[in-house]
């Protein structure tokens, strides 16, 4: 996870209505995941070549308020899969803005790497894994990052979906170098090409658990 500070302007035109924009200590971000999928199932049913895939997503962080609850949650730029029919399906059903490209990715004890690309060229993240520092303390940085459980969708103007993302709480560890290359003005628009020379707020990668994503509900909310 390689974390950015942005200026909340530049993602205005991302925010589903109904929500806003989440900030931890004032500051506004934007996080670069990647992450395999694992014994993938829909429905508790798995699909045959679509069980473990890599997927590599920019997102960001919103919240809302109902009667009884602050929802916290995600929203994503982004999200690129090395699977059309994944890509197709989150697409057209689910309004989720899903790519398919070429990825692979390769882990040892101290080293993860990731590689997506197209024709337009190759990108990808590389870390040097260092220490487990285990479960991150509450309204800390590494917690807020990782404790979204609601994620959110602009169907249109008018119109955002809303599902429910569960899992028990992620160890953290640290990350002894990194190098990213990754051109983020051709993969997310000219507006985020200066994150090509920002230096990451933080870096860390989580341990990952099993996650379920519960079906989800449309919020009719009136545009601004």
């Amino acid at each position: 996870m390689v974390n950015y500070e942005i200026e909340p302007s530049l993602l205005e035109d991302f925010v589903p209505n109904g929500v806003e924009l989440d900030f931890h200590e004032e500051k506004c971000f934007v996080s670069l995941v990647a992450f395999m999928f694992l014994d993938t199932r829909v429905l508790k049913v798995p699909v045959p070549f679509h069980i473990n895939f890599e997927e590599v997503n920019l997102r960001f962080y919103v919240r809302r308020e109902t009667e009884t609850q602050t929802r916290r949650g995600v929203v994503f730029i982004k999200e690129i899969v090395p699977r059309m029919a994944i890509a197709t399906i989150a697409r057209v059903f689910y309004g989720e803005p899903y790519e398919a490209w070429k990825m692979s990715h390769q882990k040892t004890d101290k080293e993860l790497i990731y590689v997506w690309w197209n024709r337009d060229g190759a990108h990808h993240i590389k870390i040097e894994i260092g220490k487990n520092s285990g479960v991150p303390a509450a309204n800390s940085h590494g917690d807020f990052i990782i404790e979204h459980y609601w994620g959110y969708t602009k169907r249109s103007a008018g119109q955002t979906d809303e599902y429910k993302v569960e899992h028990p709480k992620w160890e953290l560890f640290a990350v002894d170098s990194y190098e990213i290359k990754a051109d983020f003005g051709k993969l997310y628009g000219a507006k985020f090409a200066f994150l090509n020379e920002a230096k990451p707020h933080s870096i860390f990668m989580a341990k990952g658990s099993e996650v379920a994503v519960y079906k989800g509900a449309k919020l009719s909310v009136n545009s601004n």
